[in-house]
C-alpha cells in the first residue's frame, strides 16, 4: 500500500513538472524549419564581405552556384579547429556535447555570443568559456554564421567547395584582433 502511494505521488509530480521540462528543452534540440526561419537569415546589407540581417546580426550569403561567403567558409574552418571536438563535425553533435547548428537559428545571437564567451552549466553539462581564446573570439561571428547556415540547411555537411575571396576589410579586422 505504501509503495502504491509513493508511485502515485511520483507520477503526479512528474506530470506536474512535464510542461516545465518541455519548455526547458535545449536550443539545440528544437527543430528548425528553414521556410519559417528565412527572415532570421535574410540579408539586409553587406559591409566589406560581411553580411547582416536587418537587426544587424551577421548572416550567411550563398550564391546560386553554391559559393559561400568568406565568413561561412572561415566559420567552417574555425568551428572544426575549436568546436567540433565536443560538438561533433558540422555542428551535428556528439555523445559528449549537443548539436549546435540549430542553436544558431533558434537562439538569439547575443545569447549565443554570451554562452561562448562566458560558458554555461546545465546540470552535469558544462560549456566552458572561450572569452579569452583569440582563436574563437576573433572568429566568433564566422563560427555563428557557419552554424546558422548549417542549421538552415543552406550548406551541406563538409568543407564548402567554393568561397568568396577574403575582403581587405576582413583581413584588416583579423590582423587587428589576432595582433
Amino acid at each position: 500500500m505504501m509503495r502504491t502511494v509513493s508511485v502515485k505521488i511520483a507520477l503526479a509530480a512528474a506530470l506536474a513538472l512535464a510542461p516545465a521540462a518541455l519548455s526547458a528543452q535545449s536550443w539545440s534540440d528544437q527543430p528548425v524549419d528553414p521556410e519559417k526561419s528565412q527572415d532570421a537569415a535574410a540579408i539586409a546589407y553587406d559591409e566589406g564581405g560581411r553580411y547582416y540581417t536587418e537587426d544587424d546580426v551577421p548572416t550567411y550569403n550563398l550564391a546560386e552556384d553554391g559559393t559561400v561567403d568568406w565568413m561561412t567558409f572561415s566559420g567552417f574552418r574555425r568551428y572544426h579547429s575549436e568546436c567540433h571536438v565536443c560538438h561533433g563535425p558540422d555542428g551535428e553533435g556528439s555523445t559528449y556535447a549537443p548539436k549546435i547548428k540549430n542553436s544558431a537559428v533558434n537562439m538569439d545571437y547575443y545569447d549565443f555570443y554570451d554562452v561562448v564567451v562566458n560558458g554555461r552549466q546545465n546540470g552535469n553539462s558544462v560549456m566552458p568559456h572561450f572569452g579569452d581564446n583569440p582563436n574563437v573570439m576573433c572568429y566568433l561571428d564566422d563560427i555563428y554564421v557557419y552554424l546558422k547556415a548549417r542549421g538552415m540547411d543552406a550548406v551541406p555537411r563538409g568543407r564548402p567547395g567554393k568561397k568568396e575571396a577574403k575582403s581587405d576589410e576582413i583581413r584588416e579586422m583579423e590582423d587587428a584582433c589576432m595582433g
